[in-house]
């Protein structure tokens, strides 16, 4: 589910997951990739790449198919099969056909071995984007918290929330914002339609949220929405 802080791609600056366990491979890519001007988070297991792949957003992933702690592919089948649409490179020292299919076939979005020119890299992360602008979402995805954008339902560790319209489009903000603080303005404007007002809509958001709430957190020991005094609220992973 990237889902936390909005993807920067739409902007040309992408926010890349780097998941290689060669040290010096993941070194060198990160520190090439930041002077390219992109944000990369790099984790040397798979273990905790894909937490964070399901914890956060991102707008691709370079995942390395030879990791020291379990395979791969079969990491990449259950991202899949929890409904992550992230775009994925997959990067791997074996270059037989069917190893490029097993990949593709896992839910890997492109294929390149090792060794390969930066350059070529590049384009092929800039290819993703540009695939990735042309079809939209249709699902978002934070945690254990999931949104089918086409159905308009929820689902919390599997179970459907039973959302409201409002609710879904309040989680739904929430969502596309994951990690980041929503003010009570800007939920206001997206989920209620309102240009400024003098009478502000706080009371309204605030019992929205509260049943928000009930229905999201209140059945699970992690609560999510977090409250941002001052400001409003947003999407996180607070403890119990």
């Amino acid at each position: 589910m990237p889902l936390a802080s909005a993807p920067h791609s739409m902007t040309g600056r992408m926010r890349v997951l780097l998941i290689e366990d060669e040290r010096k491979v993941r070194e060198t890519l990160a520190q090439d990739l930041h002077a390219e001007g992109h944000e990369v988070e790099a984790q040397a297991t798979g273990l905790a790449g894909f937490e964070r792949a399901r914890a956060a957003a991102f707008d691709v992933l370079i995942l390395d198919l030879g990791l020291p702690d379990g395979d791969g592919l079969e990491r990449l089948r259950e991202l899949r099969a929890r409904g992550s649409s992230l775009p994925v490179l997959a990067l791997t020292a074996r270059d037989a056909l069917e190893d490029r299919v097993a990949g593709l076939d896992c839910g890997a979005d492109d294929y390149l071995v090792k060794p390969f020119a930066f350059d070529e890299l590049l384009a092929r992360l800039r290819a993703l984007m540009r695939r990735s602008r042309a079809e939209p979402a249709l699902r978002l995805q934070h945690a254990d918290v999931e949104a089918d954008l086409v159905a308009r339902r929820a689902f919390r560790s599997g179970r459907e929330l039973g959302l409201t319209a409002k609710e879904f489009e309040l989680l739904e903000l929430l969502l596309r914002n994951a990690g980041a603080p929503v003010s009570r303005k800007r939920i206001a404007e997206i989920v209620w339609r309102q240009i400024p007002r003098a009478t502000p809509l706080d009371n309204v958001i605030d019992v929205h949220i509260a049943h928000l709430r009930r229905k999201l957190d209140d059945p699970y020991p992690l609560r999510l929405i977090q409250t941002v005094r001052g400001i409003g609220f947003q999407l996180g992973e607070a403890g119990p």
